[in-house]
Formats: C-alpha cells, structure tokens, sequence
C-alpha cells in the first residue's frame, strides 16, 4: 500500500511532535481501520472495514483535515483507553490557547491507534 512507519511508541509520538507528515497519519490511520488502496483498479477496497466505517465512509476519510471523522474516531476508541496517550506515553496535552485544531487531531489518531496497539497485542 504505501511507505508506512512501524506501529510503535516512536511513531505515535512522532505523530504528536509533527514529524510524521498528515498525509502520513491518514495512511496509518486508514490501514488500520482495514483500507486498501488497489493500485491495479486504483480504487480503495473496503472489505476489511467495520460496517460502522465503511457506511459512512466507504472511502478513507481526512481524519486530520476534517473534524467529523475525527470525532467518530474518539467515540470508537473504549472508554478504557481514552487517557492512553497520558497514561503510556506521559503525554501531557497541549496547553488551552496554544494548540490548533490540526493538533488535537493528531492527538486523536495518536490516541485510537495507541488503542488499537493495546487491543492488537502490538
């Protein structure tokens, strides 16, 4: 599919300092909800995404760009894993005033994918 960094404590705090591009994060995120890009057809395959997603989504969404997928990405994240970004990383959060909206996203994906780790064994 495309060039993606390991699923790791490294990349999800790249997430969170901007290192790893949007585009970046969207591709992780997208590939662990189960999108596939068919380069052959050049049309995204959703078979493995959760009819949840692939209802309102059938093909991947701009988590960062755009607020509603990102809200549907926190409320799919289990309730025991909505501080994980705190309680595994020490992420302190950003201060009130001093973040935009595209760094509360990232906080986001970082988030849902630190659960996803912590449902997956990763």
């Amino acid at each position: 599919m495309f060039n993606l960094p390991p699923l790791n404590t490294d990349t999800i705090w790249s997430i969170v300092k901007e290192e790893i591009d949007t585009q970046t994060v969207n591709q992780l995120l997208w590939y662990y909800l189960g999108y596939r890009y068919d380069e052959a057809t050049g049309k995204w395959d959703n078979s493995a995404v959760a009819d949840e997603w692939k209802s309102e989504y059938p093909e991947p969404p701009d988590f960062i760009g755009c607020r509603p997928p990102t809200v549907k990405l926190t409320r799919s994240i289990p309730q025991q894993n909505k501080q994980l970004l705190k309680e595994k990383l020490g992420f302190k959060g950003y201060k009130v005033g001093e973040f935009s909206p595209e760094q509360a996203r990232r906080a986001t994906a970082a988030n849902w994918l630190l659960s996803y780790m912590e449902i997956h064994g990763n």
